[in-house]
C-alpha cells in the first residue's frame, strides 16, 4: 500500500549519495522520501577518503565533528613505487588542510553512510526499505517510480541514485557500463594485526606498481587498517566471464616489494570488485527525472572522489532549490535542474576523466614507469597546482569551476636508475 502523502522529492536508492541528497533538500524544508531496495540500510566495504571539497559540505551540514570521531585525520598522502617501496612523492595533509580551510578524512565507508542515516532521521525523512523500483515514467509535472510489486509512488522531483547499474540510467541513457579489466580487493583488520609489516600508520600510502597498486591507510580513530588491491586481471583481457579471482590477485603481486606482498594474504578472499564506470553523458535531467551519484557518473577510484562527487551533487541541488523558488516559497524545479546540470556535468566529467588518466599512470611499467618515477620526485612537498582544481569549494555555477591543471608530459624525464634489488 502507498504511503497516504505525496513528498515534494523521491530519492531512489539509500547509499551514500542517495541519503546525503535527501538530508541536504530536507535540510531545506523540504518533504523527502527515500526508497531503498534492500531490507535494511547499509553500505557493504571498506574504507573511504574524503578530500577538503567534501569536508567543507560536512561542515556545512554540521556532520563534520562526528566525521572526525568516527574517522582519522592522516598526517600525510605518500606515493610509493610497488617493486622497491621508494618514495615518489607525497602531500603533508597538515599543510592541505591550512591551504583549502578544511581537513582530509579516512573513515570507514559504513560510518559515513551511518552519519547520513542518522542526519536524515533527525531532518524527518521519511526511510522506507524493501521497495525495489522498476521503472520511471514522467508525469505531468512531476514523476512516478513503479516498484516490484506494481505499486507506484509520485513526486514533483524523483532523484534517481540507484548506483552503477542504475534502471533509471538505463532507460533514459541506455548506454553500457565500460569495464578497465581491474578489480580490486579489500580488506579492514585490526591494526595490531598489521603493525609488524613495515605499515605508516599515520599516512594514507599508495604502492604504484605494473598494472597494479596497493592503498594502505588507517581507520576508526586508528584501531583498525584499510588495505586495497587493484590489479589488471589477464582472465579479463582474455574475455573470460570468470575474472579477478584469488589465483590472480596473488600472481599481479608476486614481484612487489616486502610491504606489498606482506599485506597480499589478509586481503578478503571471498568478494571483490571489477572496476567499471561508464563513459560521460551531457543530460543527467530527463524531465522531472534526475540522475545523481553513480547513476550519472561513477568514476574509476583513483581520485577517490566517487562518494565526494554524490554528496557534492545533493548539495549543489538543493542549493539551487531553495534559491530559485515560486511565489510560495516552493522550489521552480524546472529552473533548479537545469542549474544543477549545468555545473555539475563538466565537473564530473573532468573528474571520470582525469581518473581514467591516473590509472593509466599508476600502472606504468618498462622506461615508461621510470619516466614516472623522475617526474613525480621532482615535484614539489607545497605544489598544489594539482589539487587546487579539485579540493576547492564546490562550484554552484560553471564560471566558479576552477581551471584544469596542466599536465606534465612523461617524454622529457631522464629514466631513473634502478637500485640494487
Amino acid at each position: 500500500m502507498n504511503p497516504p502523502t505525496t513528498p515534494d522529492v523521491l530519492v531512489v536508492g539509500g547509499g551514500i549519495g542517495g541519503l546525503a541528497a535527501a538530508f541536504a533538500l530536507a535540510r531545506k524544508g523540504l518533504g523527502v522520501r527515500v526508497l531503498e531496495r534492500a531490507k535494511e540500510f547499509g553500505e557493504v566495504g571498506a574504507g573511504l577518503q574524503i578530500a577538503p571539497n567534501c569536508t567543507r559540505i560536512l561542515a556545512d551540514y554540521g556532520l563534520l565533528d562526528e566525521a572526525r570521531e568516527l574517522g582519522v585525520l592522516p598526517d600525510g598522502m605518500v606515493m610509493r613505487d610497488a617493486l622497491d617501496a621508494r618514495e615518489l612523492t607525497r602531500l603533508d595533509l597538515r599543510d592541505l588542510e591550512r591551504r583549502y580551510g578544511y581537513p582530509y578524512v579516512v573513515i570507514h565507508r559504513s560510518d559515513l553512510h551511518g552519519i547520513f542515516l542518522r542526519a536524515c532521521r533527525r531532518a524527518g525523512v521519511e526511510l522506507l526499505t524493501d521497495r525495489t523500483v522498476v521503472d520511471y515514467r514522467q508525469d505531468g509535472d512531476g514523476a512516478r517510480v513503479v516498484l516490484a510489486d506494481g505499486s507506484t509512488e509520485r513526486a514533483p522531483l524523483v532523484i534517481a541514485a540507484d548506483g552503477l547499474h542504475s534502471v533509471a540510467r538505463r532507460k533514459l541513457v541506455g548506454d553500457e557500463v565500460v569495464s578497465s579489466d581491474y578489480v580490486a580487493y579489500r580488506a579492514a583488520v585490526p591494526i595490531e594485526q598489521v603493525r609488524g609489516n613495515g605499515i605508516a600508520e599515520h599516512d594514507v600510502t599508495v604502492y604504484v606498481g605494473p598494472r597494479c597498486h596497493f592503498v594502505q591507510y588507517a581507520l576508526r580513530g586508528g584501531e583498525m587498517f584499510n588495505q586495497v588491491a587493484v590489479f589488471e586481471s589477464p582472465k579479463a583481457k582474455a574475455g573470460d566471464p570468470d575474472w579477478g579471482t584469488p589465483d590472480e590477485l596473488d600472481a599481479a603481486f608476486g614481484a612487489t616489494c616486502d610491504t606489498v606482498r606482506t599485506g597480499i594474504p589478509l586481503m578478503w578472499r571471498d568478494r571483490w570488485w571489477q572496476m567499471m564506470d561508464r563513459d560521460p553523458v551531457e543530460t543527467w535531467v530527463h524531465g522531472r527525472i534526475a540522475l545523481l551519484g553513480d547513476a550519472a557518473h561513477p568514476p574509476l577510484q583513483y581520485m577517490a572522489q566517487g562518494a565526494i562527487m554524490a554528496i557534492e551533487d545533493g548539495w549543489v541541488l538543493a542549493e539551487h532549490a531553495a534559491r530559485l523558488t515560486d511565489e510560495g516559497g516552493l522550489p521552480q524545479w524546472d529552473a533548479a535542474l537545469a542549474a544543477y546540470q549545468d555545473v555539475r556535468v563538466e565537473h564530473c566529467r573532468r573528474v571520470q576523466t582525469t581518473a581514467r588518466s591516473w590509472g593509466d599512470l599508476w600502472h606504468l611499467d618498462g622506461e615508461a614507469r621510470l619516466r614516472r618515477n623522475e617526474v613525480l620526485r621532482e615535484r614539489v612537498a607545497d605544489d598544489y597546482a594539482f589539487t587546487d582544481w579539485i579540493y576547492g569549494p564546490t562550484a554552484l555555477t560553471p564560471d566558479r569551476e576552477p581551471p584544469m591543471f596542466t599536465p606534465v608530459p612523461l617524454t622529457g624525464a631522464r629514466p631513473e636508475e634502478q637500485p640494487a634489488r
